[in-house]
C-alpha cells in the first residue's frame, strides 16, 4: 500500500525552510506522495451567519502550483498531489500550463485531484459561474488532456474555444492522470467516466462503503474496470494510537484502496517537526500492514 503525507497547511506556516524541511523528510521516510489542499480565499464567517464550511480567513493555504513548483526543485522522488484543486474556478488554459510546468519540473510527479468546490462566495470573487460547475469541469478535463497531449489543439465546446494552439512545454506524463474527490453521485458518475481515480471524502473505509459500491456500478456502467482505476483515502491522526491506524489501513486495503495518505492538521500538533515526528510513527506502524 502506497503511503502519503497531506501537507499541514494550516500549521506549518509560512517560511520557506520548514516547507523544504517537511517535503525532503517525508521523501527520506519513504513516503510516496505529498498531498496539499486548495483554498484561494479564506472567507469570514462573521459576515455569514448560515455558512458552514470548514476553513475561514484565519487558516492558511499556499497555493499548490506555486507550491510544488518549490517542491519539484527540493525533492527528487515523492509525487506532488492536489487533493483537491477547485477546477472550475480556474481557467482551465492556465491549469493546464501550470500543471504542466510543474509535471516538467518534478520530471513526471504530479497528480491532479480536481473537485467542483462548495463556496459560491470563493467563485463569485474568481469571477467563475457556480451553478454550472459541474458540467463545465467534464468539458475542462477534456481540454486538458488535449492540451497535455498534442502540440497544436483546436477546440470549439461550450465554455472553450481554442483555435490552433498548445503549450510549450508539453508534461513528461501524457495526460496528467486526473483523480476526483467525489461525494455525491452525479460527482461519482463523473469519476466513473473521466478519472483516473477517487480521493474518498471519508473518515473510515466503513463510511465509504456504499459510496464504492455505487462507483463500482458507474464503472460498470462505462465500460471500465475497477481494478484500472485507483483508490486512495486520507486517514485522520487521530489519538495517535498506531494500532487505530493499523486497523484502519487494513481495512482501507481490504476495500481496495491502493494507499492511504495520513492527515495530522488539527491533531494538536504545532509545529513541522511535531508533524514530522506523528509521519516517523505511521511510518513504522504501516510497516505491518
Amino acid at each position: 500500500m502506497r503511503l502519503g503525507v497531506v501537507f499541514p497547511q494550516l500549521e506549518i506556516g509560512a517560511e520557506p525552510a520548514p516547507v523544504r524541511d517537511y517535503a525532503q523528510a517525508a521523501e527520506e521516510l519513504g513516503y510516496h506522495h505529498l498531498l496539499a489542499f486548495d483554498q484561494v480565499l479564506g472567507l469570514n464567517p462573521a459576515s455569514r451567519p448560515d455558512w458552514t464550511g470548514v476553513y475561514t480567513y484565519r487558516d492558511m493555504f499556499h497555493e499548490p502550483f506555486v507550491l510544488f513548483g518549490f517542491l519539484a526543485a527540493v525533492t527528487k522522488r515523492i509525487e506532488l498531489m492536489t487533493g483537491v484543486l477547485v477546477l472550475p474556478q480556474r481557467q482551465t488554459a492556465l491549469v493546464a500550463k501550470q500543471a504542466a510546468e510543474v509535471d516538467v519540473l518534478s520530471r513526471g510527479r504530479l497528480r491532479l485531484g480536481i473537485g467542483v468546490g462548495v463556496k459560491a462566495d470563493e467563485s463569485e470573487a474568481l469571477g467563475t459561474s457556480f451553478r454550472d460547475r459541474g458540467r463545465r469541469s467534464e468539458e475542462q478535463i477534456e481540454v486538458l488532456r488535449a492540451l497535455w497531449t498534442k502540440e497544436l489543439v483546436t477546440f470549439r465546446g461550450k465554455w472553450h474555444r481554442i483555435t490552433d494552439a498548445g503549450l510549450n512545454p508539453l508534461p513528461v506524463q501524457r495526460p496528467i492522470p486526473i483523480w476526483f474527490g467525489a461525494t455525491d453521485e452525479r460527482a461519482l458518475r463523473r469519476a466513473a467516466r473521466l478519472g483516473d481515480g477517487w480521493l474518498p471524502q471519508a473518515r473510515t473505509a466503513a463510511d465509504v462503503q456504499p459510496l464504492l459500491e455505487k462507483l463500482e456500478g458507474f464503472l460498470e456502467q462505462a465500460g471500465r474496470s475497477r481494478s484500472q482505476f485507483g483508490l486512495e483515502a486520507r486517514m485522520v491522526y487521530g489519538d495517535g494510537d498506531p494500532e487505530t491506524w493499523v486497523r484502519e489501513a487494513r481495512a482501507w486495503s481490504a476495500a481496495g484502496a491502493n494507499g492511504v495518505a495520513l492527515n495530522t492538521m488539527r491533531a494538536g500538533l504545532t509545529t513541522a517537526e511535531d508533524h514530522l515526528e506523528a509521519f516517523r510513527r505511521f511510518a513504522e506502524a504501516m510497516r505491518g500492514v
